[in-house]
């Protein structure tokens, strides 16, 4: 297939295009700057519209721009960022889509966990209401933009959780520390943490790619719910480290203010059930699992 990225250069987004043209296909990245060879295209969004014709080469739209929640604290400014960077770009693919006269035949675009916000002990399932908090009005306006595009293109919302990595990601700062011996569980580690590879993540965006079934909000989550103490004793294991330096939770509002609250101390649980159901299985479906492919011992 001929698939288009934005946010190609991202954690989820470069691996997703490594694999996908490993597997055969014929990815193009959308770059905020000029184009340096055939497989990139320049654009801008939320300044220019994307130029005639560029949409219509494409069976596949994947949409993953957006500036990092994780760059804490959140000021006014970069909050502004957090919202352009996604709405901007989701509404610049709508757009495109509308004025092309060959239709991609689906549009995946992102979406976050933050949909539900605190979810306290129950596992939210994609009928479950909209939570609330900034970053739940971030998603539910970012899933808004991406359900305008034409009636006959296939759209699906990926609502991603924190996203386990060995280099980069929601663990980038926590890795070396843990590595070290130093880390430990945020606040009262008691929060529930929902959680997925990026193994599995870039397998279940393509299993919902090619899935003609798939329509609407997916939850992208493991299927095992942890806890943040579990969650963060699980990589102490795996990197043969000890975890007992808690950072309390005083100390992280005051650091990251807004941020700490809806990003790290709040409960987040969803179900996997929808994706599984849609015939999806889990490379690593367990956080030991997972831990044990982070810390590079799988």
């Amino acid at each position: 297939m001929r698939i288009l990225i934005s946010g190609a250069s991202g954690l989820i987004g470069s691996a997703l295009a490594t694999e996908l043209s490993a597997q055969g296909h014929k990815v193009s990245r959308l770059v905020r700057r000029a184009a340096r060879d055939a497989n990139e295209i320049e654009w801008h969004p939320g300044s220019l519209p994307l130029p005639a014709g560029v949409i219509d080469q494409f069976d596949v739209v994947v949409n993953l721009a957006g500036a990092t929640t994780g760059k804490l604290p959140w000021t006014s400014k970069y909050k502004r960022e957090l919202i352009e960077s996604r709405l901007d770009s989701t509404s610049t693919l709508v757009d495109a889509m509308r004025s092309a006269n060959t239709r991609p035949k689906v549009f995946l675009s992102g979406s976050a966990s933050g949909f539900y916000g605190d979810t306290g002990d129950r596992d939210c399932v994609e009928s479950d209401d909209r939570g609330t908090g900034f970053l739940s009005d971030l998603a539910v306006a970012w899933e808004a933009e991406a359900f305008k595009a034409p009636s006959e293109v296939r759209v699906v919302t990926l609502r991603t959780t924190m996203v386990l990595s060995r280099r980069l990601g929601a663990l980038g700062r926590l890795l070396p520390i843990l590595r070290a011996g130093l880390g430990g569980p945020l606040g009262s580690g008691k929060q529930w943490w929902a959680w997925i590879s990026l193994t599995d993540e870039v397998r279940a965006i393509i299993h919902l790619m090619n899935n003609a079934d798939a329509r609407g909000a997916y939850n992208l989550t493991a299927p095992q719910s942890t806890t943040c103490r579990e969650l963060v004793d699980a990589l102490g294991r795996a990197f043969k480290r000890p975890t007992l330096f808690a950072v309390p939770a005083f100390v992280l509002r005051l650091v990251f203010g807004l941020g700490a609250d809806e990003l790290l101390l709040c409960n987040q649980r969803m179900s996997a059930n929808r994706l599984l159901e849609s015939g999806f299985r889990f490379t690593h479906p367990t956080i030991d699992q997972a831990a044990a492919w982070v810390a590079g011992r799988e």
